[in-house]
């Protein structure tokens, strides 16, 4: 991971959302005037214009990209309209495949919405490329001698993403042509914090008056409800003006999306999984109509409302289960006691109570109040008086109003565009990385070694002697880092002398950790997992070629550097969380 390019003329950062993305970008001098002067592209999908684009992208029979974003499903949609949609790859809402894989791979693949595979890495790099020659094309247009090393990329991941997830981003960013020493990884929940920090107080709603939010000594949660996943950050401002992680990123899958799988498994206990299958694959058109419709309404839904509502559903829903099932969906549901007094479905019309529509968020929505009571009543934490609200999900007032319920004594901010902050954030993020001064490590780090036996301490299983007649303890945990430990930005937080054990070696490899726990023993622990792999090249020859090893565990990633004692020559060092 080299430095990112210091002489610049731009920041293009991409959002890669569960849901939507878009990219955004503004020039250094531009940057210097106004933080918030970031530009943005406008998508449209019929009267719909957005800053942001719908996350889904198509393929042709030979996995060749075809189109992305509104385009690939409305193209996805008029192919299965000919009936010719079944040669084709259609992928929507893939992002969260890489949510807590602990071991992820570079080969893993995905499934399309028809079950057919093709490698992730070939999808995420295609999405990413699209975005970024979108942006190349448009920026030309206005600066027509601007080159690849004038630009600097920002690529947005949740924060609470592992090392192998990030990994993978970057590596499908390399793959889509954005080389390594021009590409920054950016923290959702940082950069929204970042954008909030400049905007205007009148667009932040619930400062009131004489509130200043961002003020030195000042402490607030981020959280970033998205699609996929709500992700949360604690920072506290410096006199500075520069960030200090309070408490470790933390967060979980609870983003809207749930809200609409709620949705599709209300409609297949109606009418049965195997009718909503059969309706995905053979009506995809109406299928994405169906949760268009249900996304804008699902926008407006109030805790408070308590009149019906109404729904349109494709008529060929009800058409595909008469076919299968030999009656009106109408008559069928006065045979569900518990849908029949609450939803009328007469045709393309659904009718529900309003405690029907609000039980669709009561999931997302309790796992998110049960967290931020637990993380409340965390040291760190407690005193923390205001809650900044961002992503898209934040702008659903049944969210907004179980945070002020679960949270009464916070102060609750809700920028005038939540869903945009993230994007112009990272945008700002990438202007300047240096301002989150202080992180706290989300996982203990170390490598395994081997200690001298101690009896009594030490269980006899783990006993071994080494070729020198030492007797040993194997598997032991050497901790690098702590879980919560403050880490401060541009900082290495560890070095380590390495000597190889074989005087031929070209390379030393050390295998990885993590743990969840603060003081594991042994890499065997049960808290204890193998993350990945530390590779060290060396020259020369013989045991006694030292190498001094720097890993810094305060950026958005994990890095190493290191250096051959002997000659005080930098020398190839590198993770591999991928395998």
């Amino acid at each position: 991971m080299g430095t990112p390019n210091e002489d610049y003329l731009l920041v293009a950062a991409i959002d890669f959302g569960t849901a939507y993305s878009g990219y955004a970008f503004s020039t250094r001098t531009d940057h210097g005037k106004d933080p918030l002067k970031v530009c943005a592209n406008t998508w449209g999908a019929g009267n719909l214009m957005s800053l942001k684009t719908s996350t889904c992208v198509l393929f042709d029979r030979n996995k060749k990209f075809h189109s992305f974003g509104f385009e690939a499903e409305d193209n996805y949609s008029d192919f299965a309209l000919d009936e010719k949609h079944q040669d084709f790859y259609f992928f929507r809402r893939f992002k969260m495949k890489l949510f807590d894989k602990m071991h992820l791979r570079r080969k893993f693949m995905l499934e399309d919405e028809m079950g057919k595979k093709m490698s992730a890495m070939d999808v995420f790099s295609a999405c990413i490329k699209y975005l970024k020659d979108h942006h190349v094309k448009k920026c030309v247009q206005q600066l027509p001698d601007i080159t690849d090393d004038d630009i600097r990329w920002v690529l947005t991941v949740p924060a609470i993403w592992n090392d192998a997830s990030k990994q993978f981003m970057r590596e499908a960013a390399d793959k889509a042509g954005i080389m390594d020493q021009h590409l920054m990884i950016a923290l959702e929940p940082e950069a929204a914090s970042l954008c909030c920090r400049y905007l205007p107080m009148t667009t932040l709603g619930g400062c009131g008056s004489g509130f200043v939010p961002f003020a030195p000594g000042s402490k607030y949660l981020v959280f970033d409800a998205g699609g996929g996943t709500v992700d949360i950050t604690v920072h506290e401002v410096q006199p500075s003006g520069s960030l200090k992680e309070l408490y470790k990123a933390n967060g979980g899958n609870w983003g809207g999306t749930y809200i609409d799988i709620a949705f599709r498994n209300l409609l297949a206990d109606i009418v049965g999984n195997d009718v909503m299958d059969d309706f995905q694959a053979t009506q995809m058109m109406d299928y994405i109509d169906l949760f268009r419709e249900f996304e804008v309404k699902k926008r407006n839904f109030k805790n408070e409302m308590t009149e019906k509502i109404n729904f349109k559903v494709p008529i060929a829903l009800n058409e595909g289960f008469k076919k299968q099932k030999g009656k009106d969906i109408k008559e069928h549901i006065k045979t569900k006691p518990k849908y029949d007094k609450s939803i009328i479905w007469i045709g393309d019309k659904l009718r529900m109570e309003a405690h029907i529509a609000k039980g669709l968020f009561e999931e997302a929505c309790g796992s998110v109040a049960k967290h931020l009571k637990t993380l409340f009543a965390e040291g760190q934490v407690h005193d923390v008086p205001t809650i900044l609200m961002v992503g898209g999900f934040s702008e659903s007032p049944m969210l907004q109003d179980v945070i002020r319920k679960t949270m009464p004594d916070k102060r609750i901010i809700i920028p005038a565009d939540p869903g945009l902050a993230v994007l112009k954030g990272a945008v700002i993020f990438g202007h300047n990385p240096s301002v989150i001064q202080e992180r706290r490590c989300r996982y203990t780090y170390g490598v395994k070694t081997s200690v001298p036996f101690e009896a009594g301490v030490h269980p006899e299983a783990k006993k071994f002697v080494d070729d020198d007649g030492e007797v040993l303890c194997a598997d032991i945990f050497d901790k690098h880092v702590k879980i919560g430990q403050p880490v401060e930005y541009g900082m290495s937080q560890v070095t380590q002398s390495y000597l190889p054990t074989s005087k031929s070696s070209k390379a030393m490899v050390f295998s990885f950790y993590a743990s969840d726990q603060a003081d594991p023993t042994f890499v065997t622990d049960p808290s204890s997992t193998l993350v990945g792999n530390l590779t060290v090249e060396i020259g020369g020859s013989g045991t006694d070629r030292s190498v001094s090893v720097q890993m810094t565990f305060s950026g958005t990633e994990l890095k190493v550097e290191a250096v051959e004692q002997q000659t005080g020559k930098k020398t190839k060092a590198k993770f591999d969380f991928l395998g």
